[in-house]
């Protein structure tokens, strides 16, 4: 799985399922900088990048949200000065789905880029 980020999410509909324990063990070995925390009882993926500045905190969120946008999979961003927190979760499924796991391999990426 460690070309997570290059796969491309599919359309989750309320009936979509979650991802099984099985899955979970297997998906999480691409992204081991992120948590699986429970929020309200609805498992979800998060992690915390951080910047030398609110500039290039506000320039990460900002490419978050485009990549959010063109998956159609919208996450939570908290921006901070020098710190971005971001939690991914399929909000039809109450839960964790790939595109949890391929959205935040993607953002990682996009991490890599802006800070190389």
């Amino acid at each position: 799985m460690s070309d997570l980020h290059e796969l491309k999410c599919e359309a989750c509909q309320i009936d979509a399922p979650l991802v099984t324990a099985d899955e979970r063990r297997e998906l999480v070995k691409s992204i081991p900088a992120w948590e699986i925390i429970s929020r309200d009882g609805i498992d979800q993926l998060e992690r915390v990048y951080t910047f030398k500045n609110f500039k290039q905190a506000w320039a990460f969120a900002d490419q978050v949200a485009e990549l959010a946008e063109a998956a159609f999979h919208h996450p939570t961003i908290t921006l901070e000065w020098g710190k971005v927190t971001v939690c991914w979760w399929s909000h039809s499924i109450k839960g964790l789905h790939k595109n949890d796991f391929i959205c935040a391999a993607k953002t990682d990426r996009a991490h890599a880029a802006l800070t190389a």
